[in-house]
């Protein structure tokens, strides 16, 4: 029996053990809570699921959005609104086309061409078609006693939250001295924002919801929004008891708004596409909620409560899966920053990359190249959700690869290439756009092989490995085609008519940069081990590519940015953009091509000299992830934390750029899969938490997390 008790003691005292160290998750959480007490037009707050997104300005609605178009817009996004103007003059893709000399052979490429002017413009529609809907402003407008609109700047008492934990946005302001609550949420399993507002002014009749809606301005970066053609588009109105529909239609678009409010109400329509929805009730609350939606009726649209519940219940389950890193007990002044960034990233990440497509860009906020996704892109957008265990997110944007398939193997054979190749600035249609860089780059071609290698390994079974065989198969193809065989060194050769990630060097010289033959050598192993996988044999062409790939280049001990440049650190130009030949060993399984002594001699190179002002935002985490492996943990957070604008972390957790670019989630899905390398370390690593020095001012607490490869 004595025996039998202490036993008992012990189990209890291990239990208990793995209790206290357990991550108190929502107490990590909701230390991140963003507040925001004043017009912060770099600070908008998003609510959303991943395949919708709404943003807010301080209202807790889009009551302001002109304010905003000089920071970050207010936008309203899906992964399903998409728009085209009408092509009345015939453009052909072909009139984009322009054939480059390649080892004897003509590739055709679709860049910007310049002129014909007929060839010009098709370049122009190609690019800037089809380009992401703004589904519409859902705000409020305020009135004074005399009847005159509020403007924004005579609003004050500013207090709005974000709860990253719940998903609501609480923002509660005043209006001649009365107050203003709203609180907001998105349905996590519709396309759905639903709000209740709390105020006087519903009573005096103070207080309208406004629905307006837009014609696409197809600009490069912008809201999307051209408030100037109220007639080339249509909204029609449908009311009903408590209820209303809004039939959308834009040339060829079409789309629903459904809405559905508490009390007594009435919609009207104040003009051409502006609708306002006037409560009419003694009641000083009021909820409403709205959806959008490409299909048929949506019936028995949940309210503000069920909206809230559903949001709720849906983040804390996000939260109590998958990593996390808690920073607290950590005595190093950059720790709470750090774990500001991590949770923040998380939560948008969440909301503007967890969909069925690759995200753009700026997610869906606002747009950027048109809305349209950068394929190359999709390792930082994607990578995190795996090491943080979140790989079932990851796996719903990889069907991507199967659905446009056809579009990619037409691009190959029309190039001359066997299998498939992917396109770069692309939307759900798979056509590439025409440019004169993004048709050149490369690194985006193995990344499926990558993902969907991640997430076997998360969960290793033959029905996904027979699922994604043929893609991974004919990227294999398309991989070892385009490797040139040069038969006076018996090597493969990557380029010309090439653009690496560090997209400085010209397409028509440059052969062999680092990253893509690290990257090309890893992928085509991988794609083999996929064959062994399902009991197929291996196929020698790729095997011919993997033994004879041309090493990476050296010149004084130190990588070149590409075979093709000597000058790589004499030239300016090339000491900018992504610093790809580092980025090699921290992205790629070290066993690879790079040797341990060379690649720390290219950081410390690169470290010292770099032009830092002139790089992006995931360009410090990738630096951080180099300097990890190298064993060098204060440079990983020296990376981190390097004072340059592009690594800005704005209050609402968005990694700002520049005025041309605000917000940069491929910043925020390489600081996430960065800190997770740093805590769990990489395949073959050995020391715990390899990203942080051994100095006694960080304790760092990670669960979940896995190894990079």
């Amino acid at each position: 029996m004595n025996i039998f008790i202490a036993g008992l003691l012990i189990l209890f005292s291990y239990a208990s053990l793995g209790l206290e160290n357990k991550i108190d998750r929502e107490k990590l959480v909701r230390r991140h809570t963003v507040e925001i007490d004043s017009v912060d037009l770099l600070s908008p707050l998003s609510v959303g699921n991943g395949r919708f997104a709404y943003t807010v300005d301080f209202t807790g609605l889009q009551s302001f959005p002109m304010n905003y178009e000089k920071g970050i817009p207010l936008g309203t996004q899906s992964e399903w609104g998409w728009h085209s103007y009408p092509d009345t003059a015939g453009y052909y893709y072909d009139e984009t086309l322009v054939d480059f000399d390649f080892y004897e052979r003509k590739v055709p490429y679709a860049v910007q061409k310049h002129f014909p002017q007929r060839n010009r413009e098709a370049v122009n529609y190609f690019r800037q078609n089809p380009h992401r809907l703004h589904l519409g402003i859902v705000g409020m407008d305020f009135f004074h006693a005399d009847g005159s609109l509020v403007k924004a700047n005579e609003i004050t008492s500013i207090n709005q939250t974000l709860d990253p934990w719940t998903g609501e946005i609480r923002s509660s302001f005043e209006i001649d001295g009365q107050k203003v609550e709203v609180t907001t949420y998105s349905h996590q399993d519709m396309d759905l924002i639903s709000s209740q507002i709390k105020s006087p002014l519903l009573k005096s009749g103070q207080l309208r919801i406004k629905l307006h809606f837009p014609y696409p301005s197809g600009g490069h970066s912008d809201s999307g929004c051209d408030w100037n053609q109220p007639d080339k588009h249509r909204s029609d109105l449908n009311t009903a008891k408590g209820s209303a529909t809004i039939n959308r239609k834009i040339d060829d678009t079409s789309y629903k708004v459904f809405l559905t409010w508490s009390n007594t109400a009435k919609i009207t329509e104040k003009e051409k596409h502006f609708f306002y929805l006037e409560p009419k009730s003694a009641e000083s609350q009021f909820s409403f909620s709205c959806c959008f939606s490409s299909t048929e009726e949506t019936e028995n649209l949940p309210g503000f409560k069920e909206t809230a519940e559903n949001s709720k219940t849906e983040w804390k389950k996000f939260w109590q899966s998958g990593g996390a890193v808690d920073f607290s007990g950590s005595t190093d002044p950059r720790a709470f920053e750090l774990e500001r960034r991590v949770v923040l990233s998380q939560y948008l990440t969440k909301v503007n990359c967890a969909g069925n497509y690759p995200p753009q860009e700026t997610g869906l906020t606002y747009n950027s190249w048109h809305g349209k996704f950068h394929l190359e892109m999709h390792w930082w957008h994607g990578v995190h959700f795996a090491l943080w265990n979140r790989t079932d997110i990851l796996k719903k944007s990889l069907d991507y690869y199967i659905q446009i398939a056809d579009k990619a193997k037409e691009t190959a054979r029309t190039q001359g290439f066997d299998g498939v190749r992917w396109p770069k600035m692309t939307s759900p249609s798979g056509i590439d756009s025409p440019s004169d860089v993004g048709s050149f780059l490369i690194w985006q071609q193995p990344h499926i092989i990558y993902l969907a290698n991640l997430c076997y390994q998360a969960s290793p079974n033959n029905e996904f490995l027979k699922k994604f065989a043929d893609i991974i198969f004919e990227t294999a193809d398309f991989m070892a085609s385009y490797a040139h065989y040069n038969s006076e060194n018996d090597h493969y050769v990557l380029g010309p008519n090439l653009i690496p990630a560090q997209e400085r060097f010209p397409a028509s010289t440059t052969i062999n940069p680092p990253f893509e033959l690290a990257y090309w050598k890893q992928g085509l192993i991988a794609a083999q081990q996929w064959r062994e996988n399902l009991g197929l044999d291996q196929k020698k062409k790729w095997d011919d590519v993997i033994r004879k790939l041309s090493p990476l280049a050296v010149q004084d001990g130190i990588y070149l940015g590409a075979e093709s440049a000597p000058d790589s650190y004499t030239n300016p130009r090339y000491m900018s953009d992504h610093p790809m030949a580092i980025g090699t060993y921290g992205m790629l399984p070290s066993s690879t091509m790079a040797d341990f002594e060379t690649m720390k001699n290219t950081f410390d190179y690169v470290w010292k000299n770099w032009h830092w002002e002139e790089t992006w935002g995931w360009d410090f985490p990738m630096t951080a992830m180099t300097a990890t492996r190298l064993g060098l943990p204060e440079k990983a957070l020296e990376a981190l934390f390097k004072e340059v604008e592009t690594n800005t972390y704005l209050p609402n957790g968005h990694n700002y750029q520049n005025d041309r670019l605000k917000l940069y989630l491929p910043g925020n899905g390489a600081l996430l899969t960065a800190v997770a390398m740093m805590c769990a370390g990489y395949e073959g690593c050995e020391t715990d938490l390899p990203g942080f020095p051994k100095n006694g001012t960080w304790k760092v607490k990670w669960e979940g997390l896995e190894p990079l490869p």
